[in-house]
């Protein structure tokens, strides 16, 4: 973990941040009181159990936020990305980090002392508002998956998370979508809650039929339509 300087205005992500409303002024005091880290890829930001003393904001690479239960299997809660806020729950409830968030890539991240971050939110409603649409935005994922889970058979799962992948990572190339995004099948099972010789299963099934495709551990989504149509999304 190594530092480099980044600043605030100069951040790719600020405009998709919990900061992006502030003045230049106040900008320039949240860029003073944070601190600017690498993440190596495979690297920890935080530990499930450990106390909190700030939150964290993603500039560049993702970060898997991950459950490891009593078994010691780990269960991913979420992938965030640039311009999101990382423990920002636990720190304003108080309690315990309840999940580990880890680097699946190389990724650029600031942290902001807990004190500041308080002191901020008690000065500027813009910040007390964008934390709240981000808790909110959380919690209705969360309230998905579980839906998804107990509902869902595995084919539509998959074609929910393909989905969702690409509403976040997908970039466009010619007749199909490429998912700027590189999961282990370890990691895409955890997320539909499945094993992961039943994921390979599926994802060629989808590969058989033309829907998606793969290069290496690239994915690109070839017919979005049929997956809309596996996915039933109906809430």
């Amino acid at each position: 973990m190594k530092k480099e300087p980044l600043h605030c205005e100069d951040c790719g992500a600020k405009d998709k941040g919990i900061f992006c409303e502030l003045e230049k002024s106040v900008l320039a005091e949240v860029d003073a009181h944070k601190i600017s880290n690498v993440y190596k890829k495979g690297q920890t930001l935080f530990f499930q159990g450990n106390p909190p003393h700030g939150l964290y904001c993603v500039s560049t690479g993702k970060i898997k936020i991950s459950k490891i239960g009593p078994d010691g299997k780990e269960s991913i809660v979420r992938i965030a990305s640039a311009g999101d806020v990382i423990g920002h729950r636990s720190l304003f409830t108080h309690e315990h980090y309840n999940a580990t968030a880890s680097a699946i890539e190389d990724s650029h991240i600031c942290f902001i002392d807990k004190q500041y971050i308080f002191k901020l939110v008690a000065k500027d409603p813009s910040v007390a508002l964008n934390l709240i649409q981000n808790l909110s935005h959380d919690l209705g994922v969360a309230e998905n998956k579980v839906a998804s889970l107990s509902q869902k058979n595995v084919r539509e799962r998959l074609a929910e998370l393909l989905l969702s992948l690409k509403e976040t990572f997908g970039i466009k190339e010619e007749k199909r979508i490429r998912l700027d995004i590189k999961l282990t099948r370890e990691e895409m099972a955890s997320l539909i809650g499945v094993a992961n010789e039943t994921l390979i299963r599926f994802l060629t099934e989808l590969k058989d039929e033309k829907i998606i495709d793969q290069d290496g551990k690239v994915l690109y989504i070839l017919d979005e339509e049929k997956l809309l149509e596996f996915a039933n999304l109906s809430y």
